[in-house]
């Protein structure tokens, strides 16, 4: 009889007191184990770039880079690694988020010892894993669709219209969001004018408090 190849698993969490706790669980679980950890977004695409990983458990609110962005970001850059969010947030929207990012499972952190494990096994499995409000809010989005004939549509926001969001609700200016992002001024301003119009919003202020309900950066 052959021995169940070990589940190699990256966290990532801006709270090192957080992944400390989770690896914990995850470590103590045969067949599990956790080979790499990040504290934002960013990093954790960087780890899965150098290291063999199977797993990728991410937290939502993160700096520099969400969980969500992350997520998408590794569902393009390995696209056979699966891949949960653990999160404070009981929130559709991020939810939703996530799902449309790549994720597989969504994990609620205060219930975190009693279903992560099951969630990265079912996860390894092809399975999905949603915590029972998630697919109360998932019965009633489709059910809510279909009574208004609407489909299921796209992302309101490209890719690069979230990550100028994100930094211009962080306070950065248009130079500095120019420099982060490699564009330029002009671009910047363009990808706000769009913001502002696409979610009919009218400031700075507007955009960033957008920016926290939709877990782009954290209130």
């Amino acid at each position: 009889m052959t021995d169940t190849p070990e589940i190699r698993i990256l966290l990532a969490d801006d709270h090192a007191l957080v992944r400390r706790g989770v690896r914990l669980i995850l470590d103590g679980e045969p067949g599990l184990r956790v080979v790499a950890e990040a504290g934002d977004g960013a990093e954790a695409v960087e780890m899965v770039r150098g290291h063999e990983v199977d797993l990728a458990v991410l937290d939502i609110g993160m700096p520099r880079m969400t969980g969500i962005q992350a997520a998408r970001e590794l569902a393009s850059l390995r696209p056979g690694l699966r891949i949960l969010m653990l999160t404070m947030y009981d929130n559709e929207q991020y939810f939703f988020q996530a799902l449309k990012a790549g994720a597989c499972g969504y994990v609620l952190k205060s219930v975190a010892d009693r279903d992560l494990v099951a969630a990265c096994r079912a996860a390894m499995r092809g399975e999905s894993f949603l915590y029972p409000g998630a697919v109360t809010a998932l019965i009633r989005n489709y059910l809510d669709r279909a009574r208004l004939g609407e489909d299921a549509g796209g992302e309101i926001l490209t890719a690069r219209e979230e990550e100028v969001l994100k930094l211009v609700a962080e306070g950065l200016s248009s130079k500095d969001i120019a420099e982060t992002l490699f564009i330029s001024v002009k671009t910047v301003q363009r990808h706000r004018a769009n913001l502002l119009s696409k979610l009919g919003l009218r400031d700075r202020l507007a955009l960033t408090r957008y920016a926290i309900r939709s877990g782009l950066i954290e209130p």
